[in-house]
């Protein structure tokens, strides 16, 4: 997923990217068809690469899979750069490379990675609505630096930590593992940091070419994790099926490639506070494939969990947009 925040900077993707500051600032944009379009594009896609990596994982390694993604993915963008912009838009700084790896390793392995882990135990519907936290998790983090949230913002991260508490009954009560609920937190404090760091350390200018050398330098993390963990052992490449490599596929061309593209473009094009909504309206996509194509349950801690983490991610995204 690069990847949900409520700072500035870009399913991971930037693949994992992160959900803007919602500031009011700058002149009023038009909201045409093309915006529509792309938001559909970010809403529909980000929300079902949960599901797609639940098929995923079904018959692939979790941490060889995502690094492959990134990897994948990564070069592509580098090869698109180079190609559209020209060799000189993929020059950065030392500090600038480092920065960009920093934040690749937090969001694709740190935050992308334990959640490809946790799907292999838990609902891609569950995970989704865990990741709908992060949100939260940023305001927490701009507390801690000196900020001062807003009460509305305030009241928003109580009721998302709330949500969370409600979504984790599965686990303890023996439901799902609590292992594959407990990852995901970890994965969304990792993909906050990230993102939140993102905004302050001297990236590169251009957001594609910091997304590509997150993507390449995360996705390598990703495939060294997956050897140490000795995912290798025992891979015979022909048993995996022929869905789990369709939906790799989907999420290298359409979850790291085409959905960012289409947010990258939203950034520039649409008032922030409209693009903010995918973070809200994703975990609501997810759920229902979830449920429609590998008929996951719909739990009343589920739904419940799920409706106030939402709720809560409104409320830190409606203030924000005020401020």
């Amino acid at each position: 997923m690069t990847t949900p925040a409520v700072d500035p900077a870009p399913e991971v993707d930037k693949a994992v990217p992160e959900v803007p500051a919602v500031t009011a600032a700058g002149p009023a944009r038009r909201i045409t068809g093309a915006v529509w379009a792309a938001l559909g594009v970010v809403y529909v896609v980000w929300g079902s690469t949960y599901l797609g990596i639940r098929i995923v994982v079904e018959t692939m390694p979790p941490f060889l899979s995502s690094g492959a993604r990134f990897v994948t993915a990564g070069l592509l963008l580098v090869g698109i750069i180079a190609w559209r912009q020209g060799p000189a838009a993929l020059k950065v700084t030392r500090r600038q490379l480092g920065s960009a790896v920093l934040v690749g390793l937090l969001l694709i392995p740190g935050g992308n990675g334990l959640v490809v882990l946790a799907e292999t135990s838990i609902p891609s519907g569950l995970a989704a609505l865990l990741i709908a936290v992060v949100p939260a998790w940023v305001v927490i983090l701009r507390a801690a630096t000196g900020e001062r949230p807003g009460t509305g913002a305030v009241g928003g991260v109580l009721l998302g930590l709330a949500g969370l508490a409600v979504l984790t009954l599965p686990g303890l009560s023996g439901e799902v593992r609590i292992s594959g609920v407990l990852l995901v937190v970890v994965a969304t404090l990792m993909w906050s940091v990230g993102s939140f760091s993102s905004s302050r350390l001297p990236m590169p200018k251009n957001p594609f070419t910091a997304s590509a050398y997150e993507m390449v330098a995360g996705g390598i993390a990703g495939l060294l994790i997956g050897l140490v963990r000795g995912e290798q052992h025992g891979l015979d490449v022909t048993a995996i099926s022929g869905r789990s490599w369709a939906a790799l596929a989907y999420l290298v061309l359409f979850g790291s490639l085409l959905a960012f593209t289409a947010y990258a473009w939203l950034l520039q094009a649409a008032p922030l506070s409209l693009v903010a909504t995918y973070a809200y309206v994703n975990p609501v996509v997810a759920v229902f494939l979830g449920a429609l194509v590998l008929n996951e349950a719909l739990t009343w801690p589920l739904l419940l969990g799920g409706a106030v983490v939402v709720g809560g991610v409104c409320l830190i995204v409606s203030t924000e947009r005020r401020r």
